[in-house]
């Protein structure tokens, strides 16, 4: 029996350096470690200094009802005029914000002289509509400007923005619209989606039904699809582009609450994560700028996430616009028209740093490098990895085919909760371990604890505990502060945990191992299917893997994988043998897969995260959950009928 909290099982031992040219250059330096270290409110006072603030803070961080910290407090700024405006009266103004792509091949070029008009009118807009400070708003929107706009729009006159993801469901908007009490709605007639217009309006229609603190429904004409109409409907181009664009933004306390997101797959109410203005934006800023080395003047840079998920707040609205950033944004899908359009972009507008998901890269490498090879990736020099882990083989995939051998990898690890990165490499000082998130960044207090709240050490595995408060930080679930203690708080006294589990190696590098509710007990053993699938990926056949734990009368729970073949590789007979044996070799006999099936798909939410849940009953034969959450719910079948045809065990 282990007494291991977390089995440590998976090594790594390649290593790449920073290129000596971007190291030398690089906005973060080593000892900015060292600086954070002697004194830690201070540090975060010199990144607050990079935003304009209308009031000085008077005291940095006041903790004394934790868990609910307050940052910069007495300090004053606004958040639109941090990312816009400032920029314009700094003789900025011609600089592109956005270059935006359509997914039919319609494209903008946004200035932020052009942005800061677009803002103010619609920032106007909502005053006619009587939003004002502390109202919500919820926003049900594609990939497009005025989706940025409708954000800044709310920061500007002090509105909670609520943005829900466009490919949810009627009902998961609705039950996000009553939890906020949102009085209005923005939202777009459709998108385009995978060659397609899909209606986006009707869900608001049903929700809306259903919400009566909806007063207005503001709507976009963007696929020009036949919409139903309302008393409460407004046209976005009749009421915001009439508007005058003359506003003063007023300035806001820091502890101003900016947006709720609510996290997406759980079950039951809805859980909406509160950010606040000052310390949100700093974090996002100083993160923004370092993590990925950015230079202003002269990077093109491009976030694929979407702006429903806390991805598309911190790293294509706020922390990007507050430094001044020109950037991408894409309307639709990596495969429309072809696989290559992400390439295809990146070359168009020379994108230099490039943000993406590991099951992208996964994605990408099940397709087959001939679609990145066809197009110029020269101009890249940073690339960025977020969402969940990212197995070693993938990391090497995208240094390789992507990045030319030439561009660090920041594998960045955060959630909503935190509102902004907190482990990652930096790119001019971290050498990096494929597969590891390295370290936490200056300023962040983050350890390992075993089940007593002990610290584990190098060369083992845990909890994933923040030990001390952070600019970014969640406020507060909204509504339900007994959730917020509960939920993050009550596991080890003082310390936040939100789930995750991770491991040091002996070189005291941090590898996450993914949601603690994922772990497999084996043997006693308690071993995480992030180094299991990780092992199986790095097999050359092997594009992407998922594993879960089923119910085994020896073992107590047995390993069951599910993998997705690489382009060009073939079922043959002897492949799970081959597998197996190959899992064994890389961590060890104790963790060879009971059983393994090679499926066409997994199972992922509109996110991209797996449903492992699902592949658990598939797994123990047991009817299927609630699968409504999935971006194609019929993959669930296709996975049954394969294992009912044949499992491949000993």
């Amino acid at each position: 029996m282990s007494d291991e909290t977390l089995s440590n099982l998976l090594h790594e031992n390649r290593t790449f350096e920073p290129p000596a040219t971007l190291a030398k250059n690089a906005n973060a330096q080593p000892d900015m470690y060292e600086d954070a270290k002697k004194d830690r409110l201070g540090f975060w006072d010199k990144q607050a200094d990079r935003l304009t603030w209308d009031t000085r803070w008077t005291q940095t961080l006041d903790w004394s009802k934790a868990p609910f910290a307050k940052w910069f407090v007495g300090g004053k700024l606004n958040v639109a005029y941090n990312c816009v405006d400032r920029h314009v009266e700094n003789g900025l103004g011609s600089r592109v914000a956005f270059h935006f792509e359509g997914e039919p091949g319609d494209t903008q070029t946004i200035t932020y002289a052009q942005l800061q008009d677009r803002v103010k009118k619609a920032a106007n807009a909502l005053i006619s509509l009587n939003v004002g400070k502390g109202d919500r708003v919820a926003i049900y929107m594609p990939m497009i400007p005025e989706a940025v706009v409708a954000m800044l729009a709310c920061a500007r006159v002090g509105a909670i923005h609520s943005v829900v993801f466009g490919g949810f469901s009627a009902e998961a908007l609705r039950s996000r619209i009553d939890d906020a009490q949102a009085k209005l709605v923005i939202t777009a007639d459709g998108q385009n989606r995978r060659g397609s217009a899909m209606p986006l309006k009707p869900a608001v229609d049903e929700a809306v039904a259903q919400t009566p603190s909806v007063e207005k429904v503001l709507v976009v004409k963007r696929t020009g699809g036949e919409v139903s109409w309302g008393d409460k409907d407004v046209w976005w181009h009749e009421l915001v582009d009439g508007q005058s664009t003359s506003h003063k933004p007023e300035a806001f306390d820091a502890e101003q609450p900016l947006f709720i997101l609510y996290t997406s797959g759980t079950t039951g109410q809805p859980k909406g994560i509160l950010h606040t203005s000052g310390g949100y934006l700093t974090q996002a800023a100083f993160t923004h700028f370092n993590v990925f080395d950015l230079k202003p003047e002269n990077d093109i840079y491009w976030c694929t996430a979407d702006i429903g998920w806390v991805t598309g707040h911190s790293y294509i609205v706020y922390g990007p616009l507050a430094n001044g950033a020109t950037q991408v944004i894409y309307e639709g899908t990596p495969d429309t028209p072809h696989k290559g359009r992400f390439w295809e972009i990146i070359e168009k507008y020379g994108v230099t740093i490039f943000y993406t998901a590991p099951t992208a890269i996964r994605t990408f490498m099940k397709w087959g490098k001939e679609f990145p090879d066809k197009h110029n990736l020269k101009t890249l020099r940073v690339l960025g990895s977020v969402g969940e882990p990212i197995n070693p083989e993938a990391w090497m995939w995208y240094r390789e085919v992507i990045g030319g051998n030439n561009c660090p990898i920041v594998d960045t690890w955060w959630q909503t909760e935190t509102g902004a990165i907190m482990i990652s490499p930096l790119p001019g000082v971290t050498a990096c371990k494929p597969g590891s998130a390295m370290r936490p960044l200056p300023g962040i207090g983050a350890e390992i604890f075993d089940e007593e709240a002990n610290a584990v050490g190098n060369g083992h595995g845990g909890y994933l505990v923040l030990t001390e408060p952070w600019p970014a930080m969640l406020r507060g679930i909204w509504g339900d502060e007994e959730r917020f203690r509960e939920t993050y708080w009550s596991r080890f006294a003082g310390k936040y945990f939100a789930g995750d589990g991770a491991k040091w190696d002996e070189d005291g590098a941090i590898w996450l191992l993914g949601r603690v509710d994922d772990v497999m007990n084996i043997s006693g053993h308690r071993i995480s299917t992030t180094e299991v699938e990780s092992a199986l990926v790095s097999h050359p056949a092997i594009a992407e893997a998922a594993v879960v734990g089923a119910s085994d009368e020896t073992t107590g729970q047995g390993i069951v994988a599910f993998v997705i073949l690489r382009s060009g590789s073939e079922d043959g007979e002897g492949l799970v043998k081959q597998l197996r044996d190959h899992v064994a070799k890389e961590i060890g006999p104790i963790a060879k897969p009971r059983q393994i099936m090679v499926v066409p798909e997994l199972p992922k939410t509109r996110s991209g995260k797996i449903m492992r849940r699902l592949l658990r009953d598939v797994a123990e034969n047991r009817s299927m959950g609630d699968a409504t959450t999935l971006a194609d719910p019929t993959v669930m079948n296709l996975i049954s009928q394969g294992l009912a045809s044949g499992k491949s065990e000993d």
